[in-house]
């Protein structure tokens, strides 16, 4: 799901505010007095009351349910069926739609069904419950009249702010960093991305631990005759659990460790044959695999759904003038990503890091495609890639709205519109990436005789070509190359005749 409908000017809150909780609300949105104003003339952009504005408000459009009876039957045998909670501090109508949509399309990924999406406006987090405890009550109402098991909430929940939500609403409480964990889960394919994920589960974990009944202060040991290692206080049984993740987390971080020096050693060897390297950047679903099968025939696997890539792919390319290029397709980044998993794809997003160039790839058809420009800039940042140099593709280009391409190619200097499913731009695209990547600095003449043919070999892969002649003394050639290969070519610089 990529949108939700707007919400109305006239929406009423779903339930009946108790005197205290209107109370509550005004002193809320006392302060609040600029929301939403448009200057327009007389009018004076959409306004609600202060007690409406901090209720629960549905947002329309959200649910999943399907109309054909036998498969939402087959369909509720596996999905979850959930509720999606936002709080809605800063920012416009719009903003706060996109958000919840966006928390839409990843439970549909997880595999979840939405039921319904409200969202309340407050100045920042309720501290207890994230939505206030009025609140979290009517909540209970919304989750018991749609039959939902599962409650997602759009942020970060603190362990106390889970705790005491699930208390109240009665079924399962999850945030946005536990669901994308669990599409991690579900869409790592290779071993080293496995063990990414589940890197940054235990790290999720391990401060959100609960003990159930007597378990959580159960000890082991004080007993006589209990045998070796069991006498004395003992520890409880989540210092126990605790223990156990954290020897499993360093038990991780050693194998990761591993897998990054692998993925180090062919990184050098890259660089040893002087081949530039691009890689493709962008938020999840821009269409990066599309493009990457668009420019070099790799086959990559194409989903529309979010995340569908996780394990690095990396693909020869060549440009239009013949020079050889390496192209890394890459995890995709979204809003507000868990820091757990940006310090465990760390190893991954490192292509980014060591790339000569970095296409970062925006879908110009979603809503707010500056939203998405600068989410990924931010994580470019924390994997230290600043310095790089960045082409922003703008795909999607047949389905997006002219305006909005127009605006986006001004606001971005180095910019280009391209369709990776009908193929539309991607010539130009080619044509600015052998612009873009790094040339050879030694310009060179030689005649090399035809026993060195490996020579000659090695400037058409590592360097640039500019002519080829063949003489009976050998190949003379003329072309761009490191100086590496500069001073291995240097004995065979023709003399000058007297």
């Amino acid at each position: 799901m990529t949108s939700s409908s707007s919400f109305s000017q006239d929406a009423q809150s779903r339930f009946a505010h108790s005197s205290p909780e209107a109370l509550r609300a005004d002193a809320l949105m006392e302060e609040d007095v600029a929301w939403s104003h448009e200057i327009d003339g007389e009018r004076d952009g959409d306004q609600f009351d202060r007690s409406e504005r901090a209720a629960l408000r549905r947002v329309a459009g959200l649910s999943t349910e399907l109309e054909d009876v036998t498969e939402v039957e087959y369909r509720q045998l596996r999905l979850e069926r959930v509720v999606l909670v936002g709080v809605w501090t800063s920012g416009t109508v719009t903003d706060a739609e996109n958000s919840l949509a966006e928390l839409a399309a990843l439970a549909e990924t997880a595999g979840a069904l939405v039921l319904d999406g409200v969202v309340q406006r407050r100045d920042k987090p309720d501290a207890a419950t994230y939505i206030g405890s009025g609140k979290a009550n009517e909540l209970r109402d919304i989750v018991l009249e749609s039959g939902a098991d599962t409650v997602i909430c759009d942020g970060e929940l603190s362990p106390g702010q889970l705790i005491h939500l699930e208390d109240v609403v009665k079924v399962k409480v999850i945030d946005r960093t536990a669901l994308i964990l669990d599409i991690f889960a579900q869409h790592a394919k290779s071993r080293e991305g496995k063990a990414q994920v589940a890197l940054a589960q235990m790290q999720y974990m391990l401060p959100r631990l609960r003990g159930w009944g007597q378990s959580l202060s159960r000890q082991m040991g004080g007993g006589k005759g209990g045998g070796l290692a069991t006498r004395g206080p003992g520890e409880t049984k989540i210092e126990t659990d605790r223990r156990r993740i954290r020897e499993k987390m360093a038990k991780m971080r050693r194998e990761i460790a591993e897998m990054k020096t692998g993925r180090e050693i062919k990184r050098q060897e890259r660089r040893r044959n002087k081949v530039p390297s691009v890689a493709i950047a962008g938020y999840t679903n821009a269409g990066k695999s599309s493009l990457l099968n668009r420019l070099t025939g790799a086959g990559v696997l194409v989903e529309n759904a979010l995340f569908a890539t996780l394990d690095p792919t990396v693909r020869r390319a060549e440009t239009p003038s013949g020079r050889l290029y390496t192209l890394a397709d890459t995890v995709g980044f979204v809003r507000h990503l868990p820091h757990h998993l940006v310090e465990a794809f760390r190893s991954t997003m490192e292509e980014v890091g060591d790339s000569d160039l970095i296409l970062h790839v925006v879908d110009g058809s979603h809503p707010d495609p500056e939203e998405q420009l600068a989410a990924v800039r931010e994580v470019i940042r924390d994997v230290g890639a600043t310095d790089v140099p960045e082409i922003v593709v703008i795909n999607k280009a047949d389905a997006a709205d002219p305006l909005v391409l127009q605006r986006l190619l001004r606001i971005e200097k180095r910019s280009i519109a391209v369709s990776a499913r009908t193929g539309a731009g991607i010539d130009e695209l080619l044509a600015l990436v052998d612009n873009e990547l790094p040339r050879p600095s030694v310009e060179i003449e030689v005649l090399v005789p035809y026993t060195h043919g490996k020579l000659v070999a090695r400037a058409h892969t590592e360097g640039e070509v500019i002519s080829e002649e063949h003489t009976p003394e050998g190949t003379l050639l003329k072309a761009r190359v490191h100086e590496e290969l500069a001073a291995d070519l240097a004995p065979y610089v023709p003399v000058p005749a007297v």
